[in-house]
């Protein structure tokens, strides 16, 4: 961060607080999103198109880059900003309203690096676990995530703070039809792998030496038959039998893991 005059550049506007408490979208079909990574990734993507930051002037000074001259900042203190926010949601001193990244295509990806897997979730509705598996999959090299547009959550402060920055660098691909989508993969190359825990093979076994499309389906109901039916190869973790099962972003976590490590 700039010193002096450049430090200066980032003060804004003061003025009365705006908005109400939420999940991160913003009635008016923005995205509002909270926290130093989050926020920081945001403002550095030339991506996103923003519109206001409401910030302590200690989060201000603390920011990893320059904003322009003239960008609406409005200051506020801590109380005043968790308003804007879920409740109880870490901020962290900084609440910035942009608008929705641009849609994406399947086939973008499909015809990108091979070498790096695709993550496919079935119906994971949760925002902390979708924001956590965006975190490992920007960790692991992934090409993308991979959801349904209608049962998976909307983009938002809840995902922005648990992806810690991640939202901005993994592209997010909504399909209409995930069956059809994972079988656009198999047509590029894709040995699509599901993970169950009733399989009989692991996952290791499983792993073909090409691309590598990862399906996990949402906790407790696991994967759809009709998505299991679409993957190549159901396989497992080999956890320990003191365990039925781990948290889908453990999972995906560790399945990144063994795709990045792969002989």
């Amino acid at each position: 961060m700039a010193k002096g005059s450049q430090k200066r550049a980032l003060r804004g506007r003061a003025g009365r607080m705006q908005g109400g408490r939420g999940s991160g979208r913003a009635n008016h079909g923005h995205v509002r999103l909270w926290g130093r990574h989050a926020v920081e990734a945001a403002l550095k993507n030339p991506n996103r198109q923003h519109h206001k930051l409401w910030a302590t002037r200690e989060a201000i000074d603390s920011l990893d880059g320059e904003l322009p001259e003239d960008f609406p900042v409005e200051y506020a203190d801590v109380a005043d900003l968790a308003r804007l926010v879920s409740r109880d949601a870490p901020h962290q001193g900084l609440v910035l309203e942009c608008q929705p990244l641009e849609e994406l295509h399947l086939d973008d990806v499909l015809e990108g690096d091979a070498d790096r897997p695709i993550i496919v979730l079935d119906q994971v509705t949760d925002p902390h676990n979708v924001g956590a598996i965006l975190r490992s999959a920007a960790a692991f090299n992934a090409a993308a995530l991979v959801t349904q547009d209608r049962h998976a959550p909307p983009e938002g402060g809840v995902i922005g703070k648990s992806a810690s920055g991640a939202l901005e660098s993994v592209p997010w691909i909504r399909v209409v039809n995930l069956s059809r989508a994972l079988e656009q993969m198999a047509e590029a190359g894709y040995w699509r792998v599901g993970l169950a825990g009733e399989a009989e093979a692991t996952f290791e076994d499983a792993l073909a030496a090409g691309p590598i499309a990862i399906v996990l389906g949402a906790e407790g109901e696991g994967m759809r038959a009709n998505i299991a039916g679409h993957c190549d190869v159901l396989a497992r973790l080999p956890i320990s039998q003191a365990m039925e099962s781990l948290n889908v972003s453990n999972a995906a976590a560790i399945a990144l893991y063994a795709v990045a490590t792969r002989r």
